[in-house]
C-alpha cells in the first residue's frame, strides 16, 4: 500500500525562480511553469528522500486526447516519477516537453 502524506504548499521553483502557488483541487508536486520537480519524498508528501535533487519533465502520457500527466527523471539518481498534470500547468512548456520527446524518440518502448 502506497503511503500518501497530504502536502499542498507553494514554493519557490529552484529551476526557473517562479513563486509557485499551492494547488487548487490537488497536492502541487512541480512547477507549473517550467514544470520541474524535487526528488524530496519516499511516498508522496513525506519529504524523507536524501537526494534533494531536481527531477527534469521529459515525457508527456496522453489519455483521452488531452495531456494527462508528466513523467519526471531526477538528474542526479535517475529516479522516475509519474505525476498529474495540472489545470493552472503551462500549456506551452507542457508542448515543448511533449514536441521534444517525440522528436528525440525518448521513452519509447
Amino acid at each position: 500500500m502506497i503511503q500518501f502524506t497530504h502536502r499542498n504548499e507553494g514554493f519557490k521553483c529552484e529551476n526557473c525562480g517562479y513563486t509557485v502557488p499551492p494547488a487548487q483541487q490537488t497536492c502541487r508536486n512541480h512547477c507549473t511553469q517550467c514544470l520541474f520537480s524535487l526528488h524530496v519524498d519516499v511516498f508522496p508528501g513525506d519529504r524523507k528522500c536524501g537526494c534533494q535533487s531536481l527531477m527534469k519533465p521529459v515525457q508527456v502520457f496522453i489519455e483521452k486526447g488531452s495531456a494527462s500527466a508528466l513523467l519526471h527523471k531526477c538528474t542526479k539518481c535517475g529516479h522516475e516519477q509519474k505525476n498529474k498534470i495540472a489545470d493552472d500547468d503551462n500549456r506551452e512548456s507542457i508542448m515543448q516537453v511533449y514536441e521534444f520527446n517525440s522528436t528525440h524518440n525518448i521513452h519509447k518502448k
